[in-house]
Order: structure tokens, then C-alpha cells, then sequence
């Protein structure tokens, strides 16, 4: 029953996408960006510029303005996208959670704020188990309503034990406030004893995640297509469709279309079309890269004439926001060999090399060593002369796209010319998807002719005031998070799975 002084609702999540093929996640990684537990929760969300999942903040804000609610406040976890989370680390979460949600007891709802592809070194459905702990605690009665990113790897066990998922629509993810805000007004109707209807039907569909902007292309339409059909009839309360996260190497990977309804049969029908859809345009999902030494041309060209329009490059494949190390070298070595100037290029982790240009100061010049630690995966040791431009603490707060009005932390952090191609070194990983992360060291990105970014597609939301669509070049480079899957030695994934299997033969059920 809720309570007259209004429903008590519990707050917890864990946010992270792994990387099968990256290193652990540690315990380490988790404090350096969000690890709140209890009441700081709702003290980090009442900061202007909080330092947590916006879909978080959003909720909790929505709540506080509908008027009386207790809110129940359990754990907020994020880190980094990286490898799988060690399962120590996984264990004490849980094991937090369960302590602080069976203390808290009854209560009248919960939400679940999750990015949806975690794995452990000893759990593969890391999500599911979060999902199963919640509602074996609070019981089969009391809402769960969850939000996840659009590239969780959904199970049917997250279906079942919740009451409503609402997956993001937008990527670049711009949309993390309004989702949060869709779940706060979701569980208020569920709370009066409303029930909804669900969908769920995965298709055996991995897109490379460079495939799934929902600007345009195959994804965006498959979206579109279901957000039309929700604005046509209320009987239709949430469309989700999730794309996965191929790196995750999961058997719950893959594309899941998810629809919430008033009525069982509106819930199928429509889960059936977009799922359909889903896989017709699955030859949609290809992508094309730009080969290194035609991208290093182009940015020849635009560097070496004024009249050409500037252009930036994508290191796609060394994306710190899908568990790449961001400190692949591939791209600096090839502008600097071509000769290319009025580059800038970030965010480069190296928190070995940030220290050292710290204790340098600004105006030095210096054998600069990025990755002293030598030859590891696709990171690789690589020494040249640099200046230090400029030096900074790291802190900031977002201004574009997905960091907009996010407190950001990237450690200390400086600005090395290397003689014309002038590089952002961080002491943290953070995928370059703001011009921030140059702001904060006096360098006009404006002005620049070639601007680099390790990012896979968030960027262009950050700098699509500065960069057209067809100035954009994604490169084809080594890194941990390639589009080009067959470079992948996949173990878990359900097989056969699009594209790595050509051939693979679906239908709905």
C-alpha cells in the first residue's frame, strides 16, 4: 500500500558496458567516476552539474516536483566502459544493495538505473543478476521500473522481473534526463495499479556499434518507426529498442525489441512488426571505414589548404566510451610521418605522461614517451619531442551532447605539440565527445584544421556545430573496439549471429 506520506521508492544501479576483450574493471575504476552509497545519492542530485547518470538525476528531480514521495536511496555505481567488472567488486555491490534494501523494507516501488551490458569475470548476465537479486527481495507485487542504455544486451529474465524497461532513443545518448523523467511518470501510474503488457523478441543481429546512429540509417528508422506507432494509440506505452553491445560477447547479445502496451495483443503485434523490420534491414548495418593512409591524405589536404573545409577523424576503434584504452598511437604516428599540421587530438590516456608534463611546466620542451609501460595489445610504446602548451586539473563540466552539464573529471591533464599536431593527455579515460576536453586547456577547436577524436559515435553530437556530417572520417585503425567484428575472437555470442554469419536464417516467432 502507499504510505500517506507518499510511496517509498528505492533507488539503485550500476552502470557499465564491458569489454570482453579488454582489461578488468576494478573497484578503483568505480570511485574514480560515481560510487554513492545512500543518502549521497540524493545529495550528488541536487548539485547543479552532478557527477552521476543523468537518467538518475532526472528521475529524482521528477519525483521531488510531483510532491510527497519517500525516496529510498540503496547504491549508485558507475565507471568507465572497460572489461568485465571483477567479480569481487561485483559481490560487494550486490551485497550492498541486498543489505540496504532489505533494511529499507517494505517498500512501495523500485527503480533500477542500469546500463544494461555488464559482465563480471565470473558472472556473464551481470544485469540479470542485479534485476533477480531486486525482485526476489522486495517480492512479486511492488513495480521495478528500469531504464538502460540502448546498447544493453536485454535477457528475457530482465524482461520478467521487471515491470516496465525504457531504453534510450537517441545516439549519441542526449536523451538520458527525458528517459529518467518517462520512468518517474511510468512507475507513478504503475503505483496507482495500472499493469502494462509486454513484448520481447530478440533478433539474431550484433550491429557494429558505428552502425547504430539514430540520426539516420537503419537503427534510426527501426526507432522511428516504433515512436510513431506509440504517438498513434495510448494503448501503446513504451517502445524500446535495443541494439546491444557486440563487445559485451554475451549469449544475451543482440538486438531486442522490448514494447510495453495496455493490451497483451497491441504489445505483440507491434514487437513483431519492428523485429521484422529489425532484420529485413539488417545489410543496412554494414559499415565502410576510411583505410588510415586515405584519412591522413584527406587531413593533408585540409591542413595544407586554407580554402578546404577542415575535417576531423574518428579513432573509432580506440574508443574510451566502449572500452578502449584511449592510448592507441596509430593516428598521431601517421600524421606526424605525413606531416600533417594544425592538428588537435584528444583525449590521449597516459597518466605517466600527464604527470610528467606537470612537472615540467608549461613552455618546456621534452622527450615526451607515450605508453612508457611498452608493447601491450594494440597499445604500443612511442617517443618523440614535445612542448608543454598548457596544464590542467582535469575538472570541468560538460557543455555539448552527452556531457552537457555533467561534472567531468579527467585528472591532471596538459596539452603537448608534438610540431603541429598537438595532443590532449589525460590522466583518465574519457572518449573526447565534448570540446570541453580542449576548452579546458585554451585551445580553439575552431580554429584548428584536423581535429582527432577517440570516440566511436558520441562526438558528433559535442561538435556537430563545428562538423558537418561529410567532414567527419571514420578511421580504420587497430583498437579495442573496431567495427570490423570478424577481428574478434568471439566466444559467447549466440550463434549464428548477423553479420559474422552471413548466412544466418531468422523469422519471428
Amino acid at each position: 500500500m502507499v504510505q500517506a506520506a507518499g510511496p517509498r521508492i528505492a533507488l539503485l544501479g550500476i552502470h557499465l558496458e564491458s569489454n570482453a576483450f579488454a582489461p578488468p574493471t576494478t573497484a578503483g575504476d568505480f570511485r574514480a567516476l560515481c560510487w554513492l552509497e545512500g543518502v549521497e545519492i540524493l545529495a550528488e542530485a541536487a548539485k547543479p552539474a552532478p557527477a552521476m547518470p543523468g537518467e538518475m538525476a532526472a528521475f529524482i528531480r521528477a519525483w521531488v516536483q510531483r510532491g510527497a514521495w519517500a525516496p529510498v536511496p540503496i547504491l549508485l555505481a558507475a565507471a568507465e566502459p572497460g572489461g568485465p567488472v571483477e567479480h569481487a567488486v561485483l559481490e560487494t555491490a550486490l551485497a550492498e544493495i541486498r543489505r540496504r534494501l532489505a533494511e529499507a523494507l517494505p517498500v512501495d516501488a523500485v527503480y533500477i538505473s542500469n546500463h544494461g551490458a555488464m559482465t563480471s569475470t565470473g558472472e556473464a548476465e551481470a544485469d540479470t543478476l542485479i534485476f533477480r537479486t531486486v525482485r526476489e527481495l522486495v517480492g512479486p507485487k511492488v513495480p521495478i521500473v528500469a531504464t538502460l542504455d540502448l546498447h544493453a544486451n536485454v535477457s528475457e529474465s530482465m524482461v520478467e522481473a521487471a515491470d516496465l524497461i525504457v531504453a534510450y532513443r537517441t545516439n549519441p545518448h542526449v536523451d538520458q534526463r527525458e528517459r529518467g523523467v518517462e520512468a518517474a511518470t511510468a512507475l507513478a501510474e504503475l503505483l496507482g495499479g495500472t499493469r502494462y503488457h509486454k513484448a520481447f523478441i530478440k533478433v539474431p543481429l550484433a550491429p557494429p556499434t558505428v552502425a547504430l546512429l539514430t540520426a539516420a540509417g537503419p537503427y534510426a528508422d527501426v526507432i522511428n518507426e516504433g515512436q510513431a506507432r506509440a504517438r498513434q494509440t495510448r494503448d501503446i506505452v513504451n517502445v524500446s529498442v535495443t541494439a546491444g553491445f557486440v563487445f559485451a560477447d554475451t549469449a544475451a547479445t543482440g538486438l531486442g525489441v522490448l514494447v510495453s502496451a495496455r493490451s497483451q495483443a497491441s504489445a505483440d503485434r507491434l514487437a513483431r512488426e519492428l523485429a521484422t523490420r529489425a532484420w529485413n534491414e539488417r545489410t543496412r548495418f554494414a559499415v565502410a571505414l576510411t583505410p588510415l593512409d586515405q584519412a591522413i591524405a584527406t587531413a593533408k589536404r585540409a591542413a595544407d589548404d586554407p580554402a578546404q573545409p577542415s575535417v576531423l577523424l574518428a579513432d573509432v576503434a580506440d574508443n574510451p566510451g566502449g572500452g578502449g584504452r584511449g592510448n592507441t598511437t596509430f593516428i598521431i604516428e601517421a600524421l606526424q610521418t605525413g606531416g600533417v599540421s594544425g592538428v588537435l587530438l584528444a583525449n590521449f590516456a597516459d597518466p605517466k605522461l600527464a604527470e610528467e608534463a606537470h612537472y615540467r611546466k608549461v613552455g618546456k620542451r621534452f622527450n615526451a614517451t607515450f605508453n612508457r609501460g611498452g608493447h601491450i595489445g594494440f597499445t604500443r610504446r612511442y617517443m618523440t619531442e614535445a612542448t608543454v602548451l598548457a596544464l590542467s586539473d582535469g575538472r570541468c563540466t560538460g557543455t555539448r551532447g552527452i556531457w552537457a552539464g555533467r561534472a567531468l573529471d579527467v585528472g591532471p591533464s596538459a596539452a603537448l605539440d608534438l610540431g603541429g599536431v598537438t595532443v590532449v593527455v589525460t590522466t583518465h579515460r574519457k572518449q573526447c565527445a565534448d570540446p570541453v576536453f580542449f576548452e579546458m586547456l585554451g585551445l580553439d577547436v575552431a580554429q584548428a584544421r584536423v581535429v582527432v577524436v577517440k570516440s566511436r559515435g558520441h562526438f558528433r553530437a559535442g561538435f556537430a556545430h563545428l562538423f558537418t556530417p561529410e567532414r567527419i572520417i571514420e578511421v580504420d585503425a587497430p583498437g579495442l573496439t573496431s567495427p570490423i567484428l570478424g577481428r574478434f575472437k568471439f566466444q559467447h555470442l549466440p550463434r549464428p549471429i548477423y553479420p559474422l554469419d552471413a548466412g544466418t536464417r531468422w523469422s519471428p516467432p
